[in-house]
């Protein structure tokens, strides 16, 4: 069984869905975690007591606006305050609500702003993160760097366009950042979801329509839950996957094959 004692895992988005998921999979392993939040202070309080209490590890939470990306300098700044390493990064915060707008609709409906606020959220916001999280790992030796991903640049899905093509970009600046972070001896991957029955999915005007498709689809019946891309996670920051760098892994319940 993998330990991660020792290690810690600094993560956007981790108070909701698949990041929550995350945080509470590696906090299992030993892990001490840091992750972000966008709003609730009080959520991401909770998560903290409740993973001490369970795992006796070390847990922090940082105010983080995804849209402005080079705020992730300061978040790393009070990172620096709370831990003396870093080893594994996990880029997972998402946008959603009134900032998609013109970014989550049909082909010709779509907007610049919204599209805009996608890319920075999605692609921007990795590379900053992911530039400050390297800059750690190099003092201790290496790490791993994770970008959350989704088929939906795989696997057409109606209102998805902003969401795919950004997807698409951030899985090929995963794949640059893997070819020039390899001589610190840091791993650079990609986890690649399928349809997760998410509170952000279950926003989705079409909920029902997805999920009914998606269990249609799958061999395995079912949509995926939250914790299904955890185990992904987790080998890719192990040992066992010491060399695969550069990699989309897909987690789909077979769905972008059907």
């Amino acid at each position: 069984m993998q330990n991660f004692k020792g290690k810690v895992l600094f993560i956007s988005g981790g108070t909701r869905g698949i990041g929550k998921a995350i945080v509470y999979a590696f906090a299992s392993k030993g892990c001490d975690v840091a992750f972000t939040y966008a709003s609730s202070i009080d959520t991401a309080n909770e998560i903290i007591t409740d993973i001490a209490s369970k795992y006796g590890v070390k847990a922090k939470a940082y105010k983080l606006n995804i849209l402005e990306p080079l705020t992730y300098k300061d978040v790393f700044k009070e990172f620096d305050e709370d831990f003396d390493r870093l080893d594994f990064f996990i880029s997972n915060a998402i946008i959603s609500g009134r900032a998609v707008v013109g970014g989550f609709a049909p082909f010709m409906r779509l907007k610049p702003k919204g599209l805009g606020n996608i890319y920075t959220a999605t692609v921007e916001a990795f590379v900053v993160g992911a530039q400050e999280a390297a800059k750690r790992m190099e003092k201790t030796g290496g790490g791993s760097i994770i970008s959350m991903s989704s088929t939906g640049n795989l696997v057409y899905t109606p209102n998805y366009a902003g969401h795919g093509t950004n997807k698409a970009a951030v899985e090929t600046m995963v794949k640059y950042a893997a070819a020039e972070l390899g001589e610190k001896k840091i791993r650079v991957n990609a986890v690649s979801g399928g349809p997760i029955d998410t509170d952000a999915l279950k926003a989705f005007p079409n909920y029902e329509e997805v999920k009914a498709e998606v269990v249609k689809r799958s061999p395995l019946s079912r949509m995926g839950d939250a914790t299904d891309l955890t185990g992904a996670c987790i080998f890719l920051c192990s040992d066992t996957a010491s060399w695969l760098t550069g990699q989309v892994i897909v987690v789909d319940g077979a769905t972008s094959f059907q």
